[in-house]
């Protein structure tokens, strides 16, 4: 058990860090994910509301579709990732970092507040359910078992709220932080252990920690808050340009947008790429940022990767230097070792789209 944000949480499992991400990719792995704030925003003003805070095209989502947003602020610095969802009931479900709750919630609560005071309907409510990860691609036929709705109609990012292995109430939002087919299951928290113990009851499924969690997760070139992508990093930068809805960029009506949006037209001084390299392991220390020499730059994400058997990394590169393929020299222990821009992900991604 390690310390995260406030929370203690499982570095790993008996299986060990390398058969516990591998059994991910092959099989089925749970991971416990309550650390994250989950937020329900009512109120017929709530996509004012959130559009207010995010980049997102928060009104083109249908009813039970969700999508990967920023919070920025007004230097167009990325203050979290979440995931908001416009659920089939009367709320917004938003899904954020357990390292920036205290600040998500601080923002969202005093930008309701001068929305409420300009006459606005909007209420926050935190919520105390669990959250379990079920990943990897058997996970479809064991959740299934469970199910009465069929999960084959159930789409990438988005979710339902339905009854789990006999626990009523839980809202399924296929999705996950691993780049396999998976799904978060937000469950009332008294009934947590029961859902959890159901699910590693059968034999494919292994329970998973922080270990794996981080390594699939940089296999599939996913950012990570607070290493990847913090305060001072742009959408524009992250190469997350993608989050932002056409609507949104035209009307530049979230903060930081003129600094952002200038960016775009300019091009970003520098961008998050992918790395593998030779020798020895790249170190995960977004606190001691290593520099690729012939390039100013730091790498913010490093491990071997348990599939491919390599090293592999994310950092930032001068614009100039990002294209795949592009030789580097990243420094490690004071010694130069050869490096490769990469295409992200490494490990090809497998969500699932129902057809």
């Amino acid at each position: 058990m390690v310390p995260f944000a406030g929370w203690s949480l499982p570095l790993h499992y008996e299986q060990g860090h390398l058969q516990s991400h591998l059994h991910t990719r092959r099989r089925c792995s749970l991971f416990d994910v309550s650390h994250m704030l989950q937020t329900r925003v009512y109120g017929r003003d709530r996509i004012k509301f959130m559009e207010s805070l995010v980049v997102g095209d928060i009104a083109e989502l249908k009813p039970g579709q969700g999508t990967l947003t920023l919070l920025t602020n007004e230097k167009g610095g990325i203050v979290d990732d979440l995931i908001v969802t416009n659920t089939s009931e009367d709320h917004l479900y938003v899904v954020s970092n357990a390292g920036c709750a205290d600040k998500d919630l601080a923002i969202m609560r005093g930008r309701a507040t001068e929305l409420q005071a300009a006459g606005s309907d909007i209420h926050l409510e935190v919520s105390d359910n669990a959250l379990l990860a079920l990943q990897g691609p058997s996970m479809a036929q064991v959740l299934q078992a469970g199910l009465s709705d069929d999960l084959a109609k159930l789409s990438f990012m988005n979710s339902i709220t339905t009854t789990v292995f006999s626990v009523p109430g839980c809202r399924v939002t296929r999705c996950g932080y691993t780049g396999e087919d998976g799904v978060e299951i937000s469950v009332p928290a008294r009934r947590a252990v029961e859902l959890a113990e159901q699910l590693l009851g059968v034999p494919e499924v292994w329970p998973a920690g922080l270990a794996a969690r981080d390594s699939l997760r940089l296999e599939a070139g996913l950012c990570l808050y607070g290493n990847d992508i913090d305060e001072t990093t742009t959408p524009a930068e992250a190469g997350l340009m993608w989050t932002l809805g056409k609507r949104r960029r035209a009307a530049m009506d979230f903060p930081g947008a003129a600094i952002i949006m200038a960016q775009v037209k300019e091009k970003p001084k520098r961008k998050r790429v992918g790395l593998t390299s030779e020798g020895p392991p790249i170190p995960d220390n977004p606190h001691s940022p290593l520099h690729i020499s012939t390039s100013p730059g730091t790498v913010t994400s490093g491990c071997p990767s348990p599939s491919l058997r390599k090293n592999i990394a994310m950092g930032y590169v001068e614009t100039a230097h990002s294209r795949a393929g592009t030789a580097l020299t990243i420094e490690v222990r004071k010694k130069q070792h050869p490096a490769l821009v990469t295409k992200m992900p490494f490990v090809p991604t497998q969500y699932y789209m129902a057809k």
